[in-house]
């Protein structure tokens, strides 16, 4: 199976011997509610303000919908939702991450976009065993940076899940 790079890089920081031969991981931080999220920014396309969408019948209540993106039409997953964080609100700070993980293009609606950070692999630790009540499949670890923790997200494990079934896996 093929791992994604910001996966291997993880996984080498997480091996001691390998710690300063890792590479540094650049990652778009965004906020859903109160907590700070991190994805590589090597899958971000775009950044977009949150417009209407065209609802799709029988869908996911986390997948809000279409639009259509320059003759493209991408799906909108919301991640408040689709992480269960409460109701969402759409206003002037709501954003939608445009993806492109294998291809494919996603749209990914957010709270608000912080900044772009880069990360050393000694900032970056495992996610911690939760046992069942947390899925951290799509978990890559968690980012640290002064005072501040970012949840580093695996995006593409996360879009080609079989729930989301949005892109399709990447091949071995």
């Amino acid at each position: 199976m093929a791992q994604t790079a910001s996966a291997t890089a993880i996984r080498q920081a997480q091996a001691p011997q390998l710690q300063g031969a890792v590479a540094p991981l650049e990652v778009v931080t965004f906020k859903l509610g109160d907590e700070e999220y991190g994805i590589d920014i090597q899958k971000v396309q775009e950044l977009r303000g949150y417009d209407a969408v065209t609802r799709i019948a029988n869908a996911p209540e986390y997948i809000k919908g279409v639009v259509n993106l320059r003759g493209i039409i991408v799906p909108i997953i919301d991640m408040r939702i689709k992480f269960k964080l409460g109701e969402p609100t759409y206003d002037q700070f709501t954003v939608v991450i445009v993806l492109n993980i294998g291809g494919r293009v996603v749209g990914m609606v957010v709270d608000s976009v912080s900044d772009v950070i880069t990360l050393t692999g000694e900032q970056i630790k495992p996610a911690p065993e939760m046992g069942s009540v947390l899925d951290a499949d799509y978990l890559i670890g968690l980012g640290t940076l002064d005072e501040r923790m970012l949840i580093l997200v695996d995006v593409d494990r996360l879009m080609s899940s079989q729930e989301m079934g949005l892109v399709e896996k990447i091949a071995a």
